[in-house]
C-alpha cells in the first residue's frame, strides 16, 4: 500500500511533542537538545513567550484577509526591515523558496523594462540551494535535484564558487544578475571570502548587473549580524530572507532596492497567503527581539565560545573530525566519518544536528542558546565523537 504520506522524506523515526528553549521532548518523554533548530528556523528555540503570546493573540482576531486589502502587519514589519537594512522595499512570501521566485522575476523584469528582455541569465554558484521549485533546483544546478523533472528552467549558468575568472568568462550580454549565498548553507557550511563578496559587487556595477543575496539561512542574526553579508560591507540589490526571521512560523521576505524593483508594478507577482495577519505578528514579534539591544552581542558571544570548543573537539578526536567552519552560530563539521553516522550518534547521545554537503555536520542551534546549553552540547558532542573510537579500538 502506498504511504499516505508522499514518501520523498527519509524521517528519523522519532516524533517531538513539546519544545521548550532549545530542547525538545518526545512522544516516549525523552529530552533532546536541539542544534538543529528546525533548519535554522526555530531562531528563538522553541515556545518562546513572545513568539507564543503575539500568535495567540492574532489568532484570536484575524487570520487571514488576502492581499487584496491592506495587511498593517506587513507594513510595520517592512518598515522595520528597511530601515535595518539596504532595502527600500519588501514582498512577503511564505518560504525561502518563493523569496527565491520573486527575486528571479524580479531581476528579469529589470531588465525588461530597461529595454532588455534578452537579459535574463542569472549566475549562480556550484554547491549553491536555493530551494526546490523547477527554478530554484535550476539556479542550484546540483544534479541530485535535477534529475528526472524534465528540462531545466533555461536561463541559470553555474561557475565554480570562488573562481573570479570563471565568473567573468561566464558574464554575456545576457547576463541579468549574479545570485549568492554569503555562506553555502546546504552545500557545506562553506563562507565566501569578503574580498570575493566585494568582487561581485564591483562587476555587477561594471556590468549593469543586479546583485542577489540568498540569506535564507545566513540572515536574521545567524552570523552574528543581523545579515551575513553586513561583515563584507557589501550592500544587494535583492535579497531573500525566510527560515529565522518568523522564529518557526512559515515566513519569508524578498527585499530590494527601489531601483532593482521597479519592473514590480501592480499585476506582475502575487501571493494568496504571503503576508498573512497570523504570520506578520510572529513576524513583528520576532523582529523586535532580533533588534533588542545587546541581543546580536549575545549571539556572537555565545558563537565564539562555541567555535573555540568546536576547535577543542576537532583537536580532541583527529580521526573523527577534520576541521570546523562557519561563522557565528553557522557552523559545520568537516568530518573523517560518514556525517550521517555521527549524526545519528549524536542523536543517540541526545543531540540533534543536521547534514550538509562535503560530509559536513551542520549546527543551527537556537540564537537564544546560553553557555551552559552550548557547554551541555560538546559533552554530548564529545560522547558522539568517543563513540567511533570506541568501535574502532573494539575492531
Amino acid at each position: 500500500m502506498f504511504p499516505v504520506l508522499l514518501p520523498t522524506f527519509a524521517r528519523t523515526d522519532i516524533a517531538f511533542v513539546r519544545g521548550e528553549g532549545a530542547w525538545l521532548v518526545a512522544e516516549d518523554g525523552r529530552r533532546y537538545l536541539d542544534f538543529g533548530a528546525g533548519i535554522g528556523v526555530a531562531a528563538f528555540g522553541h515556545s518562546h513567550p513572545a513568539l507564543v503570546a503575539a500568535l495567540t493573540q492574532q489568532a484570536g482576531k484575524l487570520w487571514h484577509t488576502s492581499n487584496l486589502y491592506r495587511v498593517p502587519g506587513q507594513e510595520s514589519l517592512a518598515a522595520k526591515l528597511v530601515a535595518h537594512s539596504f532595502a527600500d522595499t519588501v514582498f512577503f512570501t511564505n518560504s525561502g523558496s518563493e523569496a527565491c521566485e520573486c527575486a528571479f522575476k524580479m531581476a528579469r523584469r529589470y531588465h525588461f523594462v530597461n529595454g532588455q528582455p534578452e537579459r535574463f541569465h542569472i549566475i549562480t554558484f556550484t554547491g549553491a540551494f536555493h530551494g526546490r521549485t523547477l527554478g530554484g533546483i535550476a539556479a542550484g544546478g546540483q544534479e541530485k535535484y535535477l534529475e528526472g523533472f524534465g528540462p531545466k528552467v533555461s536561463g541559470f549558468d553555474q561557475v565554480p564558487a570562488g573562481d573570479l575568472d570563471a565568473l567573468k568568462a561566464a558574464i554575456t550580454d545576457k547576463t541579468a544578475a549574479l545570485m549568492i549565498e554569503p555562506i553555502q548553507g546546504e552545500g557545506g557550511i562553506r563562507p565566501l571570502a569578503p574580498d570575493y563578496l566585494r568582487a561581485l559587487r564591483k562587476l555587477c556595477d561594471e556590468k549593469g548587473m543586479l546583485l542577489i543575496f540568498d540569506e535564507v539561512q545566513t540572515g536574521m542574526g545567524r552570523t552574528g549580524k543581523l545579515f551575513a553579508h553586513e561583515w563584507s560591507g557589501v550592500e544587494p540589490d535583492i535579497m531573500c530572507v525566510a527560515k529565522g526571521i518568523g522564529g518557526g512560523f512559515p515566513l519569508g521576505a524578498c527585499l530590494a532596492t527601489a531601483e532593482a524593483a521597479k519592473g514590480m508594478t501592480v499585476g506582475t507577482h502575487g501571493t494568496t497567503y504571503g503576508g498573512n495577519p497570523l504570520a506578520m505578528a510572529v513576524g513583528n514579534a520576532a523582529m523586535d527581539l532580533f533588534l533588542a539591544p545587546g541581543f546580536l552581542d549575545q549571539v556572537n558571544k555565545t558563537a565564539n565560545y562555541l567555535s573555540q570548543q568546536l576547535g577543542a573537539l576537532a583537536a580532541e578526536h583527529p580521526n573523527v573530525i577534520e576541521s570546523v567552519r562557519g561563522q557565528g552560530l553557522m557552523l559545520g563539521l568537516k568530518m573523517k566519518v560518514p556525517n550521517g553516522d555521527f549524526i545519528n550518534a549524536a542523536r543517540t547521545a541526545g543531540i540533534l544536528v543536521l547534514p550538509a554537503g562535503d560530509n559536513v555536520v551542520r549546527l543551527l542551534p537556537p540564537l537564544t542558546l546560553t553557555e551552559a546549553e552550548a557547554r551541555e552540547g560538546m559533552a554530548l558532542l564529545s560522547k558522539a565523537a568517543s563513540s567511533f573510537e570506541t568501535k574502532a579500538a573494539a575492531q
